[in-house]
């Protein structure tokens, strides 16, 4: 543990960096804020989940559509137009949802503002990720730098929803709504302001496929198991709704999501901190190959309290996973591709979680809650073989030819 916590202090002391996390922090916030806030608000204003569920899926399904245009525009452009734009149109896009509610206007316009929130979503979280590609060379410099950006996202994760819901218990979903649009502009300003955009350099005048980073076979192989592995992190997102109204105790649910970020913060500070010795992607697929186990055994040991334990042991696998997805998809993208790349991974990542969702959702219907982990656990292994066959292929010798 010593050596965990030097190492982190070495590198967090390194120019820029603690700089670059602050902001992290600071400015994805809303990421734990918005669709929450969004959802709660709507379900008070229209008066049903239905609605208030389209509504917020189609932001999501806008975000994963328009992100891969969105990094385009910045490897051609950089950032800082895009930044201002979004910047505008997306806090005026959500201002319009809450306007168009409260004065009863046809949930068609909802739809569009919706939509527009979406399309016009802060880059901010795919920047970041591109800035750590771009500040270090070194790949244990990029595991570790991936690992706390993926423990600063447990963070919003887990401290946006606490401030929602602490809004909604003191006052009502529409000041809820509000302060988290104010947040959104308040982490445009923030970012525009801190000086980090001096870390991205685009490439003038390189050729580019229309297919951007997607003419990469590699990434191509990544993405696919990142699919997969966040079909199994959306399982986890409607089994553990699903068993605490099993239990008729739907608080349970926020514990248990609650126990599996603490969980993923701990793991991802564990995997950056230590040194490996086997290749990166046989890293990826042991991480993988392991979180067949947890999701499978929630199938199994459904007391609450090995509940408990399985979903902290799932979590620890979560942010160690999305850390050596990270590097790998900047060790794979072209530098021409380079924020492209990770809007595109960002996509696979809210695709895989709602399939998850939705297929969790029909198969709990359907079969009952223990096929759902299977579920999970049958995603991950498909991720992690996949990897696995990847590695070898790799890794394997070319064969000489015959004299």
């Amino acid at each position: 543990m010593t050596h965990i916590l030097h190492k982190y202090g070495a590198f967090i002391r390194q120019p820029d960096v603690a700089r670059l996390l602050i902001v992290a922090l600071l400015t994805r916030m809303p990421i734990g804020m918005v669709g929450f806030s969004m959802m709660m608000f709507l379900r008070q204003a229209l008066g049903d989940f239905t609605q208030a569920g389209a509504a917020v899926g189609i932001n999501f399904v806008a975000i994963a559509i328009a992100a891969p245009v969105q990094g385009r525009l910045i490897d051609r452009h950089g950032p800082r137009r895009l930044l201002t734009v979004t910047g505008v149109i997306q806090p005026l896009s959500l201002a319009g949802i809450l306007l168009c509610a409260h004065a009863h206007l046809p949930f068609a316009l909802i739809a569009v503002f919706a939509a527009l929130a979406g399309i016009f979503a802060s880059p901010i979280t795919t920047l970041t990720r591109a800035a750590w590609r771009q500040r270090f060379e070194r790949e244990d410099d990029r595991r570790t730098a991936f690992a706390l950006d993926a423990i600063t996202i447990e963070i919003n994760f887990t401290l946006g929803p606490v401030i929602i819901a602490a809004l909604l218990a003191f006052t009502n979903p529409t000041v809820a709504f509000a302060c988290a649009i104010g947040v959104v502009v308040a982490a445009i300003v923030i970012y525009l302001g801190s000086g980090v955009l001096k870390h991205f350099r685009k490439v003038e005048d390189a050729e580019r496929h229309l297919l951007g980073p997607l003419t990469e076979p590699r990434l191509w192989i990544v993405f696919i198991a990142t699919f997969l592995t966040a079909m199994a992190f959306g399982v986890l997102e409607v089994g553990y709704p699903a068993y605490a109204t099993m239990l008729a105790t739907p608080a349970l649910a926020g514990v248990l999501l609650a126990i599996n970020s603490i969980g993923s913060a701990v793991g991802g500070a564990l995997y950056g901190g230590l040194h490996f010795r086997a290749p990166l992607e046989r890293q990826y697929a042991a991480i993988l190959w392991a979180m067949t186990i947890p999701l499978m055994l929630h199938a199994v040991l459904q007391q609450p309290l090995a509940f408990g334990v399985l979903s902290f042991a799932a979590g620890a696998l979560i942010a160690p996973s999305i850390t050596a997805q990270s590097v790998l998809v900047a060790r794979f993208a072209p530098a021409k591709y380079a924020t492209e790349a990770f809007t595109w991974s960002s996509t696979f990542i809210v695709s895989g979680l709602g399939s998850g969702m939705a297929l969790g959702g029909a198969i709990v219907e359907a079969t009952g809650l223990s096929a759902v982990f299977v579920l999970g656990s049958l995603a991950a292994a498909a991720a992690a073989a996949i990897v696995s066959v990847a590695s070898v292929s790799q890794t394997k010798p070319a064969s000489r030819a015959a004299p």
